[in-house]
């Protein structure tokens, strides 16, 4: 496997990586073109296709922001290739290349993995990532937030409702440059220039408003008396699940968050049956939230 012919991710390549994910109908958040795209500055991704798969990568990934497994050095840090044998390619990965990680391995895989006899020529080690788990929600029980589960967001949302004189729009290409407006917003009241993290997702943000078009987004902007308080980006993740890369509200307006997701959801995607929304990161607020 020659990773020196690697390519990095570019807007064009668009057809081809859908393509790929059309096959694999995937279900973790990462295998969508939009977010390898916006991330991908900050990954450093770079892709080969090898046997009918698509086997993207980061060489400095591990180095840079996240600590590896093992205490070795130049780490490679790999998703879970896609395409029709998966598990396959990983032993190949395991037995051709030094040093590397496969991160974000959805369990059907790491089952084929287990199961295989090939298993038991490799020292492979499983590791939980429990900071990376997705949240996937039934759409319907985000919509009508029935329940005991949902008591707190519901109050909120009715409390948003009950309190603002609110609009709602889907973004379309002339509401960008107020969604725009509202991140930077937001960025200043959170002080995002003294938080690299926040600088990253900064990054990324802008990437997916500058080719919020060609990426096929989603997006609702929330607004109060004309003073837009709150944007949600996404997108079809599969045939009936929509993911939520981007979703951003000032607090200062009560209950904005459970509003913009759930006009959202009310007024999107309206083949889609579940909603991923992403990982919490090991962030304690969004572990409260998103759980």
């Amino acid at each position: 496997m020659d990773l020196s012919i690697a390519k990095k991710i570019e807007i064009t390549d668009k057809p081809l990586f859908n393509n790929y994910f059309l096959k694999l109908n995937p279900q973790i958040s990462e295998l969508s073109f939009t977010n390898l795209f916006i991330w991908r500055f900050h990954y450093d991704f770079l892709y080969i296709e090898h046997k009918n798969h698509l086997i993207i990568f980061s060489k400095s990934y591990l180095n840079k922001w996240k600590k590896p497994k093992s205490d070795k050095r130049d780490v490679i840090y790999f998703l879970p290739p896609i395409g029709p044998t998966p598990d396959k390619i990983i032993f190949e990965l395991f037995e051709t290349l030094n040093n590397i990680e496969i991160h974000r391995v959805p369990e059907p895989i790491i089952n084929q993995i287990r199961e295989s006899e090939t298993v038991i020529n490799f020292n492979l080690e499983f590791f939980d990532d429990r900071d990376n788990w997705d949240y996937v929600y039934n759409k319907q029980d985000l919509i009508s937030l029935a329940g005991n589960k949902y008591r707190q967001k519901r109050r909120w949302l009715n409390k948003f409702i009950e309190q603002y004189n609110y609009e709602f729009n889907i973004i379309t290409e002339e509401l960008i440059d107020k969604a725009r407006k509202l991140q930077i917003e937001w960025c200043d009241k959170n002080e995002c220039q003294s938080n690299e993290d926040l600088l990253e997702e900064q990054k990324a943000i802008d990437e997916a408003f500058d080719n919020y078009i060609k990426l096929n987004l989603k997006g609702g902007i929330l607004c109060v008396d004309g003073k837009c308080v709150g944007y949600t980006l996404g997108e079809m993740l599969n045939n009936e699940t929509v993911v939520i890369h981007i979703e951003k509200a000032h607090i200062e307006y009560q209950g904005s968050y459970q509003a913009v997701n759930n006009l959202f959801l009310k007024n999107c995607c309206e083949t889609a049956n579940l909603i991923n929304r992403e990982q919490d990161l090991g962030i304690l607020g969004l572990r409260r939230a998103k759980e």
